[in-house]
């Protein structure tokens, strides 16, 4: 027998129109009590009464058992989730920003209060990637996640590579649609899919990373002329959040634009579809595809969490309770395309291993390897509007990176 849900909804945007849509004329045995909003003045098509703007009305109802949280304030989700954690209520959040910044705290919010937060919506949204890394893959070797996690930005490259269009145009398209914000630096600078991937590597390798350790790096620099070069080269460029296993013991996480050949399962991957990768040790390559955008899609991915939480699901972190060992690195080096203006960008990031250059007034460009220690501690040079840079896919290990890694585990190819 399933539990009646009473449902406290925050945020009544795209999602939540979405989330209302699916809901409306099924029979759930759920029920949206009240909807906390920002602007009370807003037509809306519901009763009025349904409406609140006040986060504590919601909070502090006992009839109220499960929090639905859907707003963009990361601070105020934090602050809605613990406070309903704390006092006994369940919740679903498609904050990826909140999420990724406070899953210690939040795990433990759990454990202490035997309640569940579920966010299924929060990472590539109607793809479930989430359940399946706790339940399938829960007791598999993983080797790497990775893939097209933020629609937006994908929908933006596949305007450029198949229309044609330029940044600019595509990016006007996209924010036209909903899929980009006014200011779309969190989607095209690989904030977003930054957060996703801390997500996602909890679930996969059992490790709790703060945001701020992992490289990003976006498509906002991108010139006609490395999508010339890429084009040359039968590639297009996707931006790709990567979770690697280097080691036994070692684990590297990195967002950046990447040459994606045809036979990549991303090539196909267009608009503002997501798609993830799951490189495992029995179960091999696997691939998940689905919309990664939209109040509906992310509407779906919600209301699984919630339909979940009528049978008391929640996450069970099994890798990270099981302490197996695993640690954050950043000793590997990544072979890359930079393209440049000035010598001193190829100086100081330490480009080694150089197989490719090209020099002439309007337009240079290298292909060899950098460590990810250099484009961590470099992140502002690579945010010049002179410097774009791509992965190849390719992951070197200078004799250095061979010994370090030695010292914690045994490589893995």
């Amino acid at each position: 027998m399933s539990k009646k849900l009473k449902i406290g909804l925050f945020g009544f945007g795209v999602v939540g129109q979405g989330l209302h849509d699916i809901i409306r004329g099924q029979n759930l045995n759920l029920e949206i009590v009240k909807i906390a909003i920002k602007n009370p003045e807003k037509k809306r098509s519901l009763d009025a009464h349904l409406f609140t703007t006040s986060h504590e009305e919601i909070l502090n109802d006992p009839e109220i058992n499960t929090i639905v949280e859907l707003i963009d304030d990361a601070d105020a989700a934090f602050r809605i989730a613990k406070t309903a954690l704390s006092n006994g209520k369940n919740v679903v959040s498609a904050n990826k920003k909140m999420i990724a910044l406070h899953l210690a705290e939040l795990v433990q919010l759990q454990a202490d209060n035997g309640t569940s937060l579920l966010y299924e919506g929060a990472v590539c949204g109607s793809i479930p990637i989430i359940r399946n890394l706790e339940e399938y893959y829960d007791n598999e070797l993983l080797h790497g996640i990775s893939g097209i996690f933020n629609g937006s930005s994908n929908y933006i490259l596949s305007k450029i590579f198949n229309e044609g269009l330029a940044y600019s145009t595509a990016l006007k398209q996209a924010q036209d649609l909903g899929f980009a914000e006014t200011d779309p630096i969190l989607d095209v600078g690989g904030y977003d899919p930054k957060f996703k991937l801390t997500i996602a590597t909890a679930h996969a390798y059992g490790l709790f990373i703060n945001p701020d350790k992992i490289l990003n790096v976006g498509i906002q620099n991108i010139s006609d002329a490395d999508i010339q070069y890429a084009r040359e080269k039968n590639f297009k460029i996707k931006l790709v959040p990567t979770a690697r296993k280097i080691s036994t013991k070692q684990v590297v996480t990195f967002v950046l634009p990447k040459f994606v050949k045809a036979d990549d399962f991303l090539y196909n991957v267009e608009n503002e579809y997501n798609g993830v990768t799951v490189q495992a040790a029995f179960a091999d390559k696997q691939f998940f595809f689905g919309k990664g955008a939209g109040g509906h899609p992310t509407g779906a991915a919600v209301l699984s969490d919630i339909a979940a939480l009528r049978y008391e699901y929640r996450y069970e972190y099994k890798k990270y309770h099981q302490q197996n060992g695993l640690i954050h690195t950043d000793k590997v080096s990544i072979e890359v395309y930079l393209r440049y203006v000035h010598e001193y960008t190829v100086e100081k990031l330490q480009v080694e291993n150089i197989s490719e250059r090209f020099s002439r007034n309007d337009y240079k460009y290298v292909i060899g390897s950098v460590s990810l220690k250099s484009l961590i501690e470099n992140r502002d040079l690579l945010l010049n509007k002179d410097v774009f840079i791509a992965q190849t896919g390719k992951l070197t290990y200078s004799q250095q990176d061979i010994a370090a890694i030695a010292e914690e585990g045994v490589l893995v190819n």
